[in-house]
């Protein structure tokens, strides 16, 4: 029988491979015998784990979830410290140190974590038409939205959680149109200098 640290590193490198998978061959490639394939293990052992298509994309939405946070955690800016009453608008330094760490991280799922954000943007529409991956894709987002409000409520954010989601949603936006918009193949590569003042603006407007 299966130990359970042996059974929780199966799982994940199932989900790394279902990943890997969706990110070169789209959702149509991803069934429980090509991930055996991809993952090197016998046949049968990705249905042993995860029985159903749905329970198999559920794993996934988790395991990006937890590689994106631990980029965040890794690379981020740590939240600076609360500002006092008496200070109207945090420290410049404050922003600035806050808008290259996100720009920092937008390079890098846009350069070298390419493939798992359009992995994770093909597996996200899966919810739109899966009900019972409505909760699990919920569920997913919450611990980056999370971490973006704690450091926006450092910044003096009024309203952090408001303001975390919009972040989210204008960083979501810039990595879709630079990974598969319109003009996704004609863009020069992305530039660590546009991208931190396309980051220092979006902050910008998400306390302002």
């Amino acid at each position: 029988m299966s130990s359970p640290e042996r059974g929780s590193d199966r799982r994940t490198l199932i989900a790394d491979s279902a990943i890997d998978l969706v990110a070169s061959a789209g959702l149509r490639g991803l069934t429980h015998r090509a991930v055996d394939g991809a993952a090197g293990l016998p046949a049968g052992s990705t249905s042993y784990y995860f029985r159903t298509r749905t329970a198999l994309i559920g794993a996934c939405y988790a395991r990006l979830a937890e590689l994106d946070l631990g980029d965040f955690d890794g690379g981020a800016a740590a939240p600076p410290p609360p500002a006092p009453p008496s200070t109207a608008r945090p420290a410049p330094a404050d922003r600035d140190a806050v808008a290259a760490a996100l720009a920092a991280l937008l390079y890098q799922w846009l350069t070298t974590g390419r493939s798992r954000q359009l992995a994770r943007f093909e597996l996200s529409l899966e919810a739109a038409r899966n009900p019972e991956l409505a909760t699990e894709l919920h569920r997913a987002g919450q611990g980056s939205r999370a971490r973006a409000a704690g450091i926006l409520a450092a910044l003096g954010a009024a309203r952090p959680t408001e303001s975390a989601e919009l972040l989210v949603a204008w960083a979501d936006g810039l990595l879709y149109d630079r990974l598969a918009g319109a003009l996704a193949r004609s863009r020069p590569a992305p530039d660590p200098a546009e991208l931190a003042s396309v980051a220092r603006r979006m902050l910008d407007a998400a306390l302002d």
